[in-house]
């Protein structure tokens, strides 16, 4: 077992292993546990890989910017969520937690290290680089100290009308108890002391969420001739600068910006009550969750920190301090600058071919035989979107059946929804109200449907619906026809244009059976377990999954070609990773994409050699799961296909409603194929895993030329391939 001050991200000889550019040489067998990386540690190894994004000289000045206050936001939900889980299982002095064996206060101490380390490197990025880098453009977040006095007036006639009434001081003394915080909420700390008075009292001031986080200063030109400036003052220093008339008479000691996070791992057991009622009590419970982490300026009052960590029962190791904005989160202002010079050259998505423009009837298209869609290279609103909206309008159409986990706040899923059901067309909607982090946001579309007729359901008790599934039911030549759209990403109309995703349209009677029984069980009570082409989870999934590996271990031992391709956000599910370990060992070929956290350990010698695990990273989030199996045959295109909404996580096999579908037609396989050809060429936003858990930037050969797929990368490749191809 490893000491809590041991990395097993960052020493690669604390599990005997010598780095060597095959990274398979072990020199001692594994312990017990050490076969698996921690899950928690991993994913902050991926978050390191957001972090890279951000110093990489070659991407555009803004989208840097935005990478680096992604790593922010990343680090914020990983607090709430799973540290927050850590310091539960550490108060309730559980000895062994995950699938390395490794006790919570070990994994926190490991978590802090991490997240220190890469806090500086956060720091000096922005400090030593991209600020300075803004400047020569024009950009700048400036120090109130530092403005004009014309300026600094300005800005204090815009505190007094338009700050000033929305303060609300809150003293903590005798007679005022200690304030409630909310959660990732910024707030100004402030020592105080009445005239003729030596004891210091203190006030906390919080930062109204209602108003811009960056506040515009006008009336600059930039250094170059006719440039726009972007001048900026951090709206806290705007208040800490006009306290005096926040506080008047009070002689102001000191004052300190402070941010919390709260736990977000609370969840309540269902127990067969109302799912709306039970979410509704969860969101409450969360509201007032325990405080799991302190965010201070470098230098901080000590003072203020010592009050802060005694009155939020907080530990030492509870408290990051850091120089740099409290709240990198607020850099995606400067990100969205309208500055196109400075960011990705803007891509458009392709309308599929087999579909056209508008005016063309999608469902003609599909009866054409089954359409596969890639987004965001593929247009997501010409293709699942337009599905629903024509079916909406379509008097040949009865029945619309969608479930829906996230969607954007203005979705065209919900509208469409709503007409169906007022044009007297039988709609029914799974919404998943228990979606982190969208749970409010899901209750609202759920009254809103339910309002309009729509019937809306919230699930299985006890399982999650993570499935993305759609189907439409039309009167065709006086028979019926069903319609069916099966994903691997949200219906969400926003993030279809920033994640990378794969739908199947089919109207195929044997996959749109499966997705009816599939509406049946989640509306109803249906007890249907085996489907005829649909893998669901939690009932079949994961057992397909372990016999179809057994069938590459199999064919290897037969001779055959043997080869496992797996693509997913991330790679957890022990009976999974067991089974890829027998399958390395008996001679199979076994690639995975894992854009995220990845328990497996992978190339050492006599467990794992022959898999090798990549991360993509970029300008999309690689989202979507594609699962091969060569099935014995020597054309790679060949074999079994799958798409699905489940990762090979324990929470998706066994406490999740997913659904994987086969996609069988060779043009479609083979484009499948591509997409993992072009993964697999990838050496310009390519991570390869070591066995030690730390990653290496592949880097294309320097001879390889600018049309390469190694030079391009996936994302400039597959965007190539669209605009020849489009969907097929």
């Amino acid at each position: 077992m490893m000491s809590p001050e041991s990395s097993q991200l960052s020493n690669p000889m604390t599990f005997g292993f010598t780095n060597t550019n095959d990274h398979q040489h072990a020199a001692a067998p594994l312990a017990p546990g050490e076969e698996y990386f921690n899950r928690d540690t991993s994913w902050l190894e991926f978050n390191r890989r957001v972090l890279a994004q951000a110093t990489d000289t070659s991407q555009p000045l803004l989208e840097r910017v935005k990478f680096l206050a992604i790593f922010a936001s990343n680090l914020d939900e990983f607090f709430m969520k799973r540290v927050g889980l850590l310091i539960q299982l550490d108060a309730a002095r559980v000895e062994k937690h995950g699938l390395d064996n490794r006790r919570p206060d070990q994994v926190l101490r490991e978590i802090r290290r991490m997240v220190e380390q890469m806090q500086r490197e956060l720091a000096s990025c922005w400090k030593n680089d991209l600020k300075p880098s803004l400047v020569e453009y024009g950009i700048a977040i400036e120090k109130y100290e530092n403005l004009s006095k014309e300026e600094k007036k300005r800005l204090d006639d815009w505190f007094n009308s338009e700050v000033f009434p929305i303060l609300t001081p809150l003293a903590v003394d005798p007679g005022h108890r200690f304030p409630f915080i909310s959660n990732m909420s910024e707030s100004l700390g402030i020592l105080l002391q009445a005239p003729g008075s030596t004891e210091k009292q203190f006030a906390r001031l919080k930062v109204p969420d209602v108003l811009p986080r960056l506040v515009r200063i006008e009336g600059q030109h930039g250094q170059r001739p006719g440039q726009e400036t972007f001048r900026f003052v951090m709206i806290e220093q705007v208040i800490q600068n006009n306290l005096d008339d926040v506080f008047p008479g009070m002689t102001i000691c000191d004052v300190m910006p402070f941010r919390v996070t709260r736990n977000a791992a609370v969840e309540l057991e269902e127990e067969g009550e109302d799912i709306i009622e039970s979410v509704e009590t969860e969101l409450n419970l969360r509201r007032f969750a325990q405080v799991v982490r302190l965010e201070t300026p470098a230098n901080a009052s000590s003072e203020m920190v010592e009050l802060l960590q005694d009155e939020l029962s907080l530990q030492d190791r509870d408290v990051y301090s850091r120089p740099g904005p409290l709240e990198y989160g607020d850099l995606f202002e400067i990100a969205d600058l309208p500055l196109p010079d400075l960011k990705y050259e803007p891509y458009r998505a392709v309308v599929p071919k087999r579909i056209g423009d508008e005016d063309n009837d999608v469902f003609a298209a599909i009866r054409k035989g089954n359409i596969l869609v890639h987004h965001p290279y593929e247009s997501f609103g010409a293709s699942v979107e337009r599905m629903i909206t024509q079916a909406a309008r379509d008097p040949d159409v009865l029945a619309i059946k969608q479930t829906l986990y996230r969607t954007s706040p203005d979705s065209p899923f919900i509208q469409a929804l709503i007409r169906a059901a007022e044009q007297g067309k039988q709609v029914a909607c799974l919404v998943e109200v228990r979606a982190r982090f969208d749970e409010s946001r899901n209750v609202r579309f759920a009254r809103q449907l339910e309002k309009h007729g729509v019937h809306v359901a919230y699930g299985v008790v006890g399982l999650k619906t993570h499935c993305k599934c759609a189907m439409v039911v039309r009167r065709e030549g006086g028979q019926l026809r069903t319609y069916a759209h099966v994903g691997t990403g949200n219906y969400n109309s926003r993030t279809s244009t920033l994640y990378t995703d794969l739908g199947l349209l089919t109207c195929d009677p044997e996959i749109t059976q499966d997705v009816s029984h599939l509406f049946n069980l989640l509306t109803g009570r249906s007890m249907k377990r085996d489907y005829n082409r649909l893998l669901v989870a939690p009932y079949a999934m994961r057992d397909k999954f372990l016999s179809l590996i057994d069938a590459e271990i199999e064919h290897a031992k037969a001779g055959r070609r043997a080869r496992i391709v797996a693509k997913m956000n991330a790679l957890e599910d022990s009976l999974i990773m067991e089974r890829l370990y027998q399958a390395s060992s008996a001679g199979v070929k076994i690639d995975l994409f894992v854009r995220g956290f990845c328990c497996l350990r992978p190339g050492v010698k006599g467990l794992s050699e022959n898999i090798r695990v990549r991360s993509i990273v970029g300008r999309y989030l690689e989202h979507s799961r594609i699962y091969h199996f060569s099935a014995g045959q020597t054309d790679p295109a060949m074999g079994v296909w799958y798409i699905a909404s489940a990762d090979w996580m324990y929470r998706n096999l066994s406490n999740r409603v997913e659904a994987a579908v086969p996609v069988r037609k060779e043009r479609l396989c083979a484009r499948l194929n591509r997409i993992i050809d072009v993964l697999d060429r990838d050496r310009a936003c390519a991570w390869e895993l070591n066995p030690d858990g730390s990653y290496t930037k592949l880097t294309p050969d320097p001879n390889a030329t600018d049309g390469d797929t190694a030079r391009m990368g996936t994302f400039n490749a597959l965007m190539a391939d669209a605009r020849i191809t489009g969907a097929m």
